[in-house]
This record gives structure tokens, C-alpha cells and sequence, in this order.
């Protein structure tokens, strides 16, 4: 008997370089490559993906990026503004994603790049899991 699936909500968040087609496609892919690899997700379980970013992102669009991954086609996808307020972080792509998980999986919120200082309780590594690099030892850091 296969385990319960239940859909999950996914959260998460990078930055871009800078404002152009380049800079966004490569900080989108790796956001979902972080997405699927940490939660363990096929194409066929990502329901929906929204993306927003901030006003200072016009070069493309996040879900143009998203729509050429492999067994993305059926997944729904939308782009918008994120809010305009005072003192946000620049340059930043955010997605909320909806996925069928098993029910006893761990969810991953991948935050990334300059997007860890939104949420360093979530920040995580793009390596898979158990393959991130050890921390550095208090004994060797001069500090």
C-alpha cells in the first residue's frame, strides 16, 4: 500500500544578480532545482507555482523560466508584483508552490542567496540533503 499524499504549500526565495534574463533564469532554476531536490518533488506532484518579485525585476518572467523544466507542463504557473514596501530586498523572486507530499515528509523552504536574511531559520543549501558541506569548527576559525 503506497503512504497518504497531502497537499502542501512550499514557500520560498532567492535574489537575482542583477535585473536581466540571464541573471533572473539562472536564480529561478535555482530555486526550484532547491525546491524539488530537498522535498524530494516529481513534475507530476507540483500542482501550481506562483512567483512574485519585486518592482526592480522587469527583464522576464519567473514562470516563462519554470515552464521549460521537464514535466512542468501541466503545472500551473503565474507571475506578479510582489508589494512595493519601504526597505524590502532588492532584486528578490519569491514562489509559493502547491504540491501533493506523503504526509510524514518534512516540508523544505528553500531561501536562498540574499533571501536567507528573510528567514535564516529556512536558508538552506542547494546540495542535497546529507551532502552539505560540514560546518567549520570553532577550533580552526581564528574567531
Amino acid at each position: 500500500m503506497s503512504e497518504p499524499m497531502q497537499l502542501r504549500a512550499l514557500r520560498g526565495a532567492t535574489t537575482a544578480s542583477a535585473n536581466t534574463v540571464e541573471a533572473i533564469g539562472e536564480a529561478v532554476a535555482e530555486l526550484i532545482d532547491s525546491l524539488v531536490l530537498h522535498n524530494h518533488l516529481e513534475g507530476e506532484r507540483v500542482l501550481s507555482v506562483t512567483f512574485s518579485v519585486t518592482a526592480d525585476l522587469d527583464a522576464c518572467f519567473p514562470a516563462a523560466i519554470a515552464r521549460r523544466r521537464d514535466g512542468w507542463g501541466a503545472v500551473a504557473l503565474l507571475d506578479c508584483q510582489q508589494m512595493a514596501v519601504a526597505g524590502d530586498l532588492p532584486r528578490c523572486i519569491r514562489l509559493l508552490a502547491h504540491a501533493w507530499l506523503e504526509a510524514h515528509q518534512r516540508v523544505v523552504h528553500p531561501y536562498l542567496r540574499g533571501a536567507a536574511a528573510l528567514r535564516p531559520d529556512r536558508a538552506c543549501s542547494t546540495e542535497p540533503p546529507g551532502l552539505e558541506p560540514p560546518a567549520p569548527s570553532a577550533a580552526g576559525s581564528g574567531r
